[in-house]
């Protein structure tokens, strides 16, 4: 490994403080790119190995096994760039750009479609690869399109289409396709004051019915429709319920937190046990809208 590669890619790393649940074993390699000559460093590197890769953005929406990730974890949080393109209302974004972030700016300028994103804890990428949304919108409908680079190297434009968007999913979950660019159509010409207005009230909004005093992942189950998930498992009564230090959370029961000091075994073990009470009691089947990574 030269000097350059060794100062990018790092052996036995931590991933606990690279999520937003705080648990988590360590990265048997792990790099942070922060511009397009370290990631092509770091993809070379890789596509001498025989390793599995596995990417990693803000780590929001992930629960990552006490036993870590063997292979290249390969983390986007530092890639990042944006711009906001007059007069036609484009906005491009790098990977590890947090999608919160942008919607602030967006809004500051008098323009609209990112309202939504206001109080979301995760990265331009991940909200991509899971068509993140909130407020009845979601990112499918103003992406124009997205960069993926794939694990052979291939980089490739892709459509919302081609991504076949539904509802909190997209064929690049799953896949080893990684996205390094998304450019999203937002519509200019509001004043600061009407957007600042919407975004404001969806901030409120988050603040008052989830819970943010606690290490989570946000929510943790799909809504199965027509109900929604927190509904279906406030009615059998296990707000406040805990194994370990893992806990479903008082204020939104599709929260489970992180009390101090819980593992990512307690945290699957919870999930788990509200999926067999929902299934039993309702004959739903709750779908993880956290993804699980490593072995449990």
């Amino acid at each position: 490994m030269s000097s350059l590669t060794a100062s990018l890619i790092k052996p036995n790393i931590n991933l606990a403080n690279q999520t937003s649940y705080r648990v988590g074993g360590n990265a048997q390699w792990y790099a942070s790119p922060r511009n397009w000559s370290e990631l092509e460093t770091c993809f070379s590197w890789y596509q001498d190995q025989d390793i599995p890769l596995t990417l990693l953005g803000a780590g929001s929406n992930l629960l990552i096994s006490d036993r870590g990730i063997p292979g290249l974890v390969l983390s986007t949080r530092h890639f990042r760039d944006y711009q906001f393109e007059e007069p036609n209302g484009r906005l491009i974004a790098d990977a590890g750009e947090p999608i919160a972030r942008l919607a602030w700016k967006a809004a500051k300028r008098g323009w609209k479609g990112l309202e939504w994103a206001v109080g979301i804890p995760g990265t331009v990428g991940g909200a991509v690869v899971m068509n993140a949304g909130a407020h009845r919108q979601c990112l499918g409908d103003i992406l124009v399109s997205a960069t993926v680079l794939s694990a052979d190297g291939t980089l490739e434009e892709l459509t919302a289409e081609d991504l076949e968007y539904s509802y909190r999913t997209s064929n690049l979950q799953g896949s080893d396709k990684f996205v390094v660019r998304a450019v999203m159509q937002l519509q200019p010409g509001f004043t600061k004051d009407q957007i600042m207005q919407i975004s404001n009230d969806n901030w409120t909004q988050r603040k008052t019915t989830q819970p943010y005093h606690l290490p989570s992942c946000g929510s943790v189950f799909r809504n199965p429709e027509p109900r929604a998930a927190g509904w279906l498992i406030e009615q059998l009564d296990l707000k406040g319920y805990k194994i370990g230090d893992a806990q479903v959370a008082h204020r939104h029961a599709n929260f489970i937190l992180n009390c101090g000091q819980a593992t990512a075994s307690d945290i699957f073990n919870l999930i788990r046990y509200v999926q067999e009470k929902v299934e039993y009691h309702w004959s739903v089947s709750l779908e993880p809208e956290v993804k699980l990574v490593g072995e449990f």
